[in-house]
């Protein structure tokens, strides 16, 4: 099995306990979190080696970053350290009609100053099998999109496998270019695309006739709008979008769509009441499908293991999604039933 390496940033979570709002007590738990380090986790966590790789300040809170990694099975040997800040993030997790609220601070970390050539890559890359990386680490800074777009033209013409998540988040791109601007050339070095319907038309600027403020999603548009995202982009082989119908933060519908090229699959839907934690859903999602395209048999069995997945992933706090394989599986064949495991 050749490695799975995931390239971004990961930051300091710091979240109030409970559902509290933000020091409603005077304390946060903090944890570690971010989008390319949470699929390293899920991907390591289902028995597929999985390297990290970023920019980490060399001081004790970095140090104890790759410890944590280390404890999930993540390879940090190609994580580089230099003076600087690790970035920081506040979530405040919703419950029923109160939407989860982030809050960044994350501006001039070690990553956002990170830059093209800071990276050996023929060296991070050696012996890998699959890169990934999202729309995040562009949306930084400048520099990081440029060492963004630089990883992963040097993983394509390396032949690795390249998937991207477009994660767009409006909040953080702020630095002078769109979104589109630079996520249209980044996408062009991508195999696997992985989105929600909001990331393709905010990212990619690919307009669709959904509404992601919906209660309920038609799946029958997503068809059409994954075809143009290939049709627009011919390197893609495989393109995946998540279906969340948003019936309150507590409440919500869970499924995905994946289009090959030869054929267009709708996973089962999944009633998600009670959600514990969704940040890191996405990414569960992501991590299930890299997994699942190297280690299952079909694209169907792939897709419906991403999507159970990230159904349990929004069961416990936190970034990190903490299911073995077996445990999806058990999912997928129809366990959901919350029966105590003796």
């Amino acid at each position: 099995m050749k490695p799975v390496v995931t390239f971004g940033e990961i930051m300091l979570r710091l979240a109030p306990p409970g559902f509290e709002r933000f020091l409603q007590s005077p304390q946060f738990v903090a944890t570690f979190g971010g989008g390319e380090a949470n699929v390293a986790v899920s991907v390591a966590g289902f028995g597929w080696p999985a390297a990290y790789v970023t920019v980490l300040p060399n001081n004790p809170i970095g140090d104890a970053v790759i410890y944590q990694l280390r404890g999930f099975g993540v390879d940090t040997s190609r994580i580089l350290r230099k003076t600087g800040r690790l970035g920081v993030y506040y979530v405040e997790p919703g419950a029923n009609q109160r939407a989860s609220k982030v809050v960044y601070d994350r501006a001039n970390s070690c990553i956002a100053l990170a830059k093209p050539g800071d990276f050996d890559w023929d060296q991070v890359f050696d012996g890998a099998g699959w890169f990934h990386v999202t729309g995040i680490t562009p949306a930084i800074s400048q520099s990081a999109a440029e060492l963004a777009l630089e990883s992963a033209a040097k993983a394509r013409a390396k032949g690795l496998t390249v998937s991207c998540d477009l994660n767009y988040r409006k909040n953080l791109w702020k630095w002078g270019k769109t979104a589109p601007e630079v996520m249209r050339e980044l996408v062009r070095f991508v195999d696997v695309g992985i989105a929600n319907e909001e990331d393709v038309q905010e990212a990619l600027g690919i307009k669709a006739d959904v509404d992601v403020h919906a209660g309920k999603l038609d799946t029958a548009q997503y068809e059409q709008l994954t075809a143009k995202v290939m049709n627009e982009y011919p390197n893609i082989r495989t393109m995946a979008i998540t279906l969340r119908e948003s019936k309150s933060a507590s409440h919500n519908g869970w499924a995905a769509c994946l289009n090959n090229g030869k054929e267009f699959l709708v996973s089962r839907r999944y009633e998600i009441t009670h959600i514990v934690d969704r940040v890191g859903g996405g990414d569960a999602f992501a991590g299930g499908l890299i997994y699942g395209l190297q280690a299952l048999p079909s694209h169907a069995e792939a897709l419906e293991f991403a999507v159970a997945a990230s159904c349990l992933k929004h069961s416990i706090p936190g970034d990190f999604n903490r299911f073995s394989v077996d445990e999806v599986k058990g999912l997928m064949k129809g366990g959901g039933s919350g029966r105590v495991q003796r």
